[in-house]
């Protein structure tokens, strides 16, 4: 597994393990944390997915590496292309020599600002190719295209899931993202940064469930398609806000900020096709899920310098 050292790649070295596999992880720690692999990974390579070892044959390759939150991807755009398009085709390459099976995180950010609601698989995205997003945006397009066409060309046995936004415990709470954020201000008695009016809407993917949409497509004997992954409830910034201040149990104050940049107004997964192809759909509630990524960021507290431990 690539990026087997992230927050979505550690949960799913967790079920792997406990399913009887066998797991070896590839990660630089760009974003990842060596806290987060579990103990029972066989091998550890600390190195660049785009210039990787020499790997010995897989069944099954996850290839997850690529920073995912917009303060990480922004600080280096160059290498967050490189890493989504170079470190794609490394891996690609894997799985034409050893004909393994490649599963390929995508995101829900190949839509862009969609001006489709809800995103199915077959819309085209909404997307700004030089904005500050788009080393991340485009850079996983890119790699959809190279991934397809080496399926086309060489016949490898290839899955692209289209990840949407996911939470849970182990998320670094310096990572930018809005849950992250939300949670690590209540608990440090700061005010919630709102970027705009909060009326721009997300879904919100509980990560256990998540990871098992991963391992299903993984499973799956054919799926020959992108496929969504993610929450298909549509909550805005301001009534996640208000969850949040009715889970901690007093007032939160808020503090609102000019929206960035490009930044999506509103997302929502289709999941039609996940449901038909693996008999998926989530099942832990916002209210659940954020009751237990708060006792976990209590738990980690204090956090000191953005370590995701």
């Amino acid at each position: 597994m690539t990026g087997g050292a992230g927050f979505i790649g550690s949960h799913l070295c967790d079920s792997l393990l406990s399913h009887g596999a066998t797991v070896d992880v590839l990660d630089n720690f760009s974003t990842g944390f060596a806290q987060n692999l579990p103990t029972k990974v066989r091998t550890l390579w600390k190195e660049d997915v785009a210039a990787p070892p020499a790997l010995p044959p897989y069944d099954l390759i996850f290839h997850l590496a690529c920073p995912a939150s917009p303060p990480r991807y922004q600080a280096d755009p160059v290498a967050t292309f490189r890493t989504a398009v170079f470190g794609t085709v490394a891996m690609l390459e894997e799985a034409r020599k050893h004909r393994s099976r490649i599963l390929i995180a995508s995101t829900s950010e190949i839509y862009g600002d969609p001006l489709e609601h809800p995103q199915k698989e077959t819309y085209w995205g909404h997307v700004n190719p030089v904005g500050l997003r788009s080393c991340y945006d485009e850079g996983k397009r890119a790699a959809e295209t190279i991934a397809t066409d080496y399926r086309r060309k060489y016949g490898i046995d290839l899955r692209i899931v289209r990840i949407f936004n996911t939470y849970g415990p182990r998320m670094d709470p310096f990572d930018g993202r809005v849950v992250s954020n939300f949670i690590r201000q209540a608990l440090s008695g700061e005010p919630l940064t709102i970027y705009g009016d909060g009326s721009q809407s997300r879904s919100f993917c509980y990560v256990s469930d998540l990871v098992e949409g991963i391992l299903r497509a993984g499973r799956v004997v054919r799926l020959p398609d992108p496929l969504n992954l993610g929450n298909p409830g549509e909550f805005t910034i301001a009534l996640l806000a208000d969850l949040l201040e009715e889970v901690v149990g007093h007032p939160l104050k808020r503090e609102h900020r000019p929206l960035p940049e490009d930044d999506p107004r509103r997302r929502r997964p289709d999941i039609t096709r996940a449901h038909e192809l693996l008999g998926w759909s989530p099942e832990v509630s916002l209210r659940a899920g954020i009751t237990r990524t708060i006792e976990n960021f209590l738990e980690r507290k204090p956090w000191g310098g953005g370590s995701g431990a």
